[in-house]
């Protein structure tokens, strides 16, 4: 879905401990809440759906990949990438019409969560990939899914090492969660009875 390596706008702070989900809620607890209503419409859990943002724009809204340079020309980014999650134009403007939502946007958490859930939710249903295999969503969400049918990365093990990656990261951020989940299942408007019931 985006490219190796970004450069990112200052526009936002991100968390300032990414390997731990609890502390990320903890500097953000509105992203559990978009991160929890994503998980309950496509099924993806919470820990691979921050997985994949820390993945892909490290917490950073309007992330971008680097402009290409030759000598001091230069030639402009190698894709459409754009924000959290890192969604290229074609697939976003699919996105966004199957949603019926065009204000959706990229630089958004809770846009930037339901659409990962999206697109792995087709990945599973046009796949096979099941939801709870972080490391085969995370490759076909980076090579497309017909790259992914292709096995296009099998040639790319620099890939290949960075969906491992992705997959320990979730299983981090899930044995985390489990011990302050509690804590954001009663955040903000959520907290009184009977939304919430610790």
């Amino acid at each position: 879905m985006a490219t190796l390596s970004l450069i990112t706008s200052c526009a936002s702070t991100p968390p300032t401990n990414q390997g731990n989900i609890c502390k990320i809620f903890a500097q953000e607890p509105g992203w559990f809440n978009d991160a929890k209503k994503s998980e309950k419409k496509w099924g993806t859990p919470i820990s691979t759906l921050m997985s994949f943002v820390r993945q892909e724009s490290s917490y950073r809204k309007n992330a971008k990949p680097p402009i290409r340079w030759v000598a001091f020309i230069p030639l402009g980014r190698p894709t459409s990438a754009k924000g959290y999650a890192q969604a290229l134009d074609p697939v976003w403007k699919e996105y966004k019409a199957e949603r019926g939502k065009l204000l959706k946007s990229r630089s958004d958490m809770s846009d930037a969560l339901d659409f990962i859930g999206w697109y792995n939710q087709k990945s599973h249903n046009q796949l096979g990939i099941r939801l709870s295999d972080p490391e085969n969503l995370y490759l076909a969400y980076h090579e497309g899914r017909g790259g992914f049918s292709r096995g296009s990365y099998n040639k790319k093990p620099k890939l290949r090492k960075i969906a491992k990656k992705v997959a320990r990261t979730a299983f981090q951020y899930e044995t985390q969660l489990t011990k302050c989940r509690k804590l954001y299942e009663c955040y903000g408007f959520h907290k009184f009875w009977p939304f919430c019931r610790k």
